[in-house]
């Protein structure tokens, strides 16, 4: 609606020449008296009124309803959602999942929050410390619901299916190789158009943030420009049957009814939004000399520990690129990490693990846990000829790295049946070839 941003009082001193402090203002109002449209004004903060500039977070609204009008929030049952990591004992080993299987919409209708499923977490939401990574494996729209997490962001990796995401602030498609960021305290709906899968990656305490590049200079990576975010949309409707908002709060689920749709935002503005990223953006820094870079320069976007340079969360992908190193095993080398690595695949095959390691399925290889190619990738990169070629093309394998050693869920590693159980076995051809009366070639 033209006008829906409230404006306040112009000041113009002089209309022919302009000095600074005679510079013709427009001023934008947040909250006047009376709302143009008689809408109500509505503040999201996503920090606190006191932070630096910088890190200082919040959108105002501009809606025909406020979202306080509603019936008591009520628990629910969580399903597989949890922040529970203590069901089962701890598994220090290198594990595998297949597929995660979506559930057929001939045999039960699945919405988004009803697939939820934590695979594995740390910390606690109370505490506003940690991570939960989830799958969602779903088939069905939400229909008079909306979800909203008070616990932390959510970054979503669709893998197989589009999403059609509804916000407070608008809607965004969001396809296979895109991600999108749901902020803290943000309402949104998912529509899905058959079966549909992908990740989620959530963090408390902290948000989202790009990278700091260092000597990379001001450009590379994703830039600040491909990222976007929805335009207003609203819908003014009434909901006779009643209109579900569920919440989640410290772990669990609660819901609450109200008669209007929650999507009544006519206008907005401020710098605390939900946004999404294409994938395909990415600019690509690699070696172009000699030996294996280090995986942190596909990081995509961090969210900050208070430790510098030490990430709650980082999301890091492999995507298309050149390989030309020379003299050099071009694969990523064998590690043991202080850090966790939860890895996925959206599409294609991963490098180092050409079999087994399937889309929709993931990884985990905990901390100090060793994991590396299989043997198969090993011997067939230790002697290949190093000639420029491309790495990962028709691919997109992401990882997950976080500082916290994380704890898999009884879903994770019985209810979901997923657990590829022979993982260890693709390191078991390893050989030795050590050679006690080996010689350096002469130049």
């Amino acid at each position: 609606c033209p006008g829906a941003l409230p404006e306040g009082q112009v000041t113009q001193k002089n209309t022919h020449w302009v000095r600074f402090e005679d510079i013709c203002i427009m001023s934008l109002q947040n909250s006047p008296q009376v709302c143009p449209y008689g809408l109500y004004a509505e503040q999201l903060s996503g920090s606190a009124f006191t932070c630096p500039r910088p890190a200082n977070k919040r959108s105002w609204f501009y809606r025909i309803l406020p979202s306080v009008k509603h019936k008591p929030f009520t628990a629910v049952p969580s399903g597989n959602l949890t922040e529970n990591w203590n069901e089962v004992e701890p598994d220090p080993n290198q594990l595998r999942w297949l597929p995660f299987t979506i559930p057929k919409s001939t045999e039960k209708k699945v919405d988004f929050v009803a697939g939820l499923h934590t695979v594995c977490g740390a910390g606690d939401a109370k505490s506003r410390n940690g991570i939960g990574i989830h799958m969602y494996t779903c088939n069905t729209s939400m229909v008079d619901r909306c979800f909203n997490n008070s616990d932390g962001d959510f970054l979503i990796v669709p893998q197989q299916g589009e999403i059609l995401i509804t916000t407070e602030f608008g809607k965004m498609m969001v396809e296979p190789n895109e991600i999108c960021v749901i902020q803290q305290g943000m309402r949104f709906s998912v529509d899905v158009f058959g079966e549909t899968r992908g990740y989620i990656l959530e963090v408390y305490g902290a948000h989202f943030e790009l990278p700091d590049l260092g000597p990379i200079g001001a450009n590379g990576l994703a830039n600040p420009r491909d990222f976007l975010c929805p335009v207003a949309w609203y819908e003014d409707r009434k909901v006779a049957t009643g209109y579900t908002v569920i919440n989640k709060y410290q772990g669990k689920l609660f819901a609450c009814q109200q008669d209007f749709s929650p999507f009544n935002v006519v206008a907005w503005h401020g710098n605390y939004t939900p946004y999404k990223y294409n994938l395909k953006n990415f600019m690509v820094i690699n070696c172009v000399a000699f030996d294996h870079a280090d995986p942190s320069i596909f990081t995509v976007l961090t969210a900050k520990s208070t430790r510098p340079g030490v990430a709650i969360a980082d999301f890091v992908i492999f995507p298309p690129r050149w390989g030309v190193a020379d003299h050099t095993f071009r694969p990523p080398y064998y590690h043991r990490n202080c850090m966790s690595e939860f890895m996925g695949l959206i599409h294609g095959h991963y490098e180092a693990k050409e079999e087994g390691f399937q889309p929709g399925g993931a990884s985990l290889h905990s901390m100090m846990t060793p994991h590396g190619p299989d043997a198969e990738c090993f011997e067939k990169n230790s002697t290949a000829e190093l000639k420029p070629e491309r790495v990962a093309e028709g691919t997109m394998a992401f990882m997950f790295e976080s500082s916290f050693s994380m704890a898999v869920t009884k879903w994770g590693l019985q209810t979901c049946q997923r657990l590829d159980k022979s993982y260890y076995q693709c390191w078991e051809p390893l050989r030795s070839h050590f050679n006690p009366n080996w010689k350096p070639s002469k130049p």
